[in-house]
């Protein structure tokens, strides 16, 4: 028997007639929430079927962690309830967290990779579930942004986000882990005293998302990776990388919710700058490198 056509896509087309109370009521409520058709129905129908519906959940913001907010506000334990996939750190600014099938890791200042307990808290991650699959093959990599030229036919819109995973050989990959670092110090001098690793021949995942523009005063716009190696040996922010071989998989997340702290420090905080600039300086590889 042949297999039916939708098998093995990540979204399938829907076509089905609704009585006129029903398109009348869907009107009424996306004209209320400014929700689209689609997402509507999508959520609906996940609800019934208590199927589990990828939403990007998000604690914190960047421009928070730009002005030195790092006092872990969400237990680890409670964002897991909310995906298994993402990214973010870890209270003090203490590590990059790096996501994958559902177990966090902490990569820590020295290099060091640990599994993170439930009771270890962050003050900023983006998290979501992620769909199983083959992804596609890509060609060969010379560099970073070869990469991201590869990943963006994959993307339909500039305006949603998308999960990003990559998984393969790499012939090299750079990445940092920043050092516990005390309140209020500016994101940019606690990047100033990161560590990088080098790393070649390696296999590996990319872990991250690729976020809109519009929303650069509360998240990283573009694409934001982070790696870890299937040796669970070495990770960290992707600073830069080449390889070849590697499959990506890229998925639509239409879903964005934020869950912004309470503590007085966040809510007596000046907020009102652009952290754009100052994502893009501690974005930037320093020369404090190291072997891993």
């Amino acid at each position: 028997m042949a297999s039916p056509a939708w098998k093995g896509l990540s979204t399938v087309p829907l076509s089905c007639p609704l009585s006129a109370a029903l398109w009348q009521a869907l009107l009424t409520r996306c004209e209320a929430t400014s929700e689209s058709v689609e997402h509507i129905v999508r959520n609906a129908l996940a609800d019934y079927l208590q199927v589990e519906h990828a939403t990007l959940f998000q604690v914190s913001t960047a421009g928070a962690l730009v002005e030195g907010l790092y006092h872990g506000e969400v237990l680890i334990g409670e964002l897991r309830e909310h995906g298994d996939f993402g990214l973010g750190t870890f209270d003090g600014l203490d590590g990059e967290m790096v996501v994958l099938d559902g177990v966090f890791y902490q990569v820590r200042g020295d290099g060091t990779v640990h599994e993170a307990g439930d009771a270890v808290r962050t003050p900023y991650a983006m998290i979501t579930r992620f769909p199983t699959g083959e992804g596609v093959a890509l060609g060969d990599c010379a560099d970073l942004a070869g990469l991201q030229a590869q990943l963006d036919p994959l993307r339909d819109s500039q305006n949603v986000f998308y999960a990003v995973r990559i998984d393969g050989e790499f012939r090299s990959v750079v990445t940092r882990s920043v050092r516990p670092t005390p309140e209020g110090v500016p994101l940019v001098a606690a990047a100033a005293q990161q560590r990088e690793f080098h790393r070649n021949d390696v296999r590996g995942t990319l872990i991250g998302f690729w976020s809109p523009g519009y929303l650069q005063t509360i998240l990283v716009p573009g694409y934001h990776l982070h790696f870890l190696s299937e040796d669970r040996r070495s990770g960290g922010h992707l600073l830069a990388c080449a390889g070849g071989g590697l499959r990506a998989q890229v998925h639509r997340v239409a879903d964005f919710r934020v869950s912004l702290p309470e503590s007085a420090t966040f809510l007596h905080a000046d907020l009102t700058r652009n952290p754009a600039e100052d994502l893009e300086r501690a974005e930037k590889p320093t020369r404090k490198e190291s072997g891993s």
